[in-house]
């Protein structure tokens, strides 16, 4: 009996151990009758482009500038500040490797208008949140990606070097979760980024970062808005268009960082991964990263918001502020619908404040 009971455990921290480290179950066993019956997202990768070069422009999907890995997790109530330490005194050569551009471990918020702070989201929106802890890492191109899940650097950066080290990361991922975490894959499109203001120090390929003596949060560096997107395959290439001549101007915004349209990459086969549901999971998700909310505020309250969304939802004319002066302007009317939308339900905005950023010189 004792046999069976360690055997049982230790299966299951090594499915934990396979998913954190984005090898894992994306869904409970338990679903996996209603997940047969659900439709399946298949978007063609940036790669199938190649096969298609006679065909016309809006029939293709847009290349892929960047890939995207991200992993999603529901930390349990309290135990939000050993999660992130944990983070921070991991050992990790992320920044040293071959094609490796961005990193950031933002935590979910949710924005209230009437004060200037934000409150901490639980994640219990299983539908939407999919968790309320997301690490994020942006490569030059899926092959970086690749080489480093099968280096020797993905093996330390887990607890994998010794069956001790990995014991004792199992054990404090099940003190600290609320199931497995949640990997999820895309294709980085329309990708904008500046060079960072400053070089956060790093450690042998890791943030240098000191834990508050208080246990508290780490530190906040950067703001990350997005906006979900449930967009058919059928439509995808069109989806992809309209962004893709839409007027934008948040490079020029004070504070902006980066900018890039998620487009899921459905077809990335892990260990134990199975098809995604493109009825309960976005297909796309906008994301824009900022220096602070207060950067984020002043794009979202000015004209280059108004003239890409369509002026505010009151009467269509809509008063901000200039990017640059932080001057009033002129009301500006709403100008008209350019398509049906091309969505199956809504966008759904979600917004994160991100910690221990890493960053090439260039930007991600």
């Amino acid at each position: 009996m004792k046999s069976f009971l360690l055997s049982t455990l230790l299966s299951f921290f090594v499915t934990v151990a396979v998913v954190e480290s984005f090898t894992a179950n994306t869904t409970p066993s338990s679903v996996s009758v209603a997940r047969s019956r659900s439709r399946s997202f298949a978007l063609a990768s940036s790669a199938t482009d190649e096969a298609s070069k006679e065909a016309p422009a809006t029939t293709k999907l847009l290349k892929r500038d960047r890939y995207i890995a991200s992993n999603r997790f529901s930390v349990r109530a309290g135990k939000e500040a050993k999660f992130e330490k944990r983070w921070a005194n991991r050992k990790s050569r992320l920044a040293e490797l071959d094609g490796f551009r961005y990193f950031h471990l933002m935590r979910r918020v949710t924005l209230d208008d009437d004060k200037e702070g934000v409150q901490y989201d639980g994640g219990d929106d299983k539908e939407s949140s999919q968790g309320n802890y997301v690490s994020l890492t942006v490569w030059e191109n899926k092959n970086n990606f690749n080489a480093w899940r099968k280096g020797d650097a993905f093996r330390e950066a887990h607890g994998g070097t010794s069956v001790g080290a990995f014991m004792k990361t199992m054990v404090s991922s099940l003190l600290v979760l609320r199931g497995a975490p949640k990997p999820a894959f895309y294709d980085g499109l329309l990708v904008q980024s500046e060079a960072p203001e400053f070089m956060p120090e790093t450690v042998d390929g890791w943030r240098n970062v000191e834990f508050p003596e208080d246990g508290g949060a780490l530190p906040v560096e950067c703001f990350v808005a997005c906006n979900q997107f449930y967009v058919p395959s059928s439509n995808a290439a069109s989806f992809e268009q309209r962004w893709k001549n839409r007027e934008s101007q948040l490079k020029f915004c004070e504070g902006f960082v980066s900018f890039f349209m998620q487009r899921r990459d459905a077809k990335t086969k892990t260990h134990g991964s199975v098809e995604m549901d493109e009825s309960t999971e976005p297909t796309y998700v906008s994301c824009t990263i900022w220096k602070d909310r207060a950067s984020f505020e002043k794009w979202r309250s000015g004209n280059n918001f108004s003239k890409v969304h369509g002026g505010s939802k009151q009467g269509g004319e809509t008063k901000g502020t200039s990017a640059k002066d932080g001057k009033e302007s002129a009301p500006e009317k709403k100008p008209a619908a350019k398509g049906p939308p091309q969505w199956s339900r809504p966008p759904k905005p979600i917004f994160y404040e991100g910690t221990l950023v890493l960053s090439t010189k260039d930007g991600a």
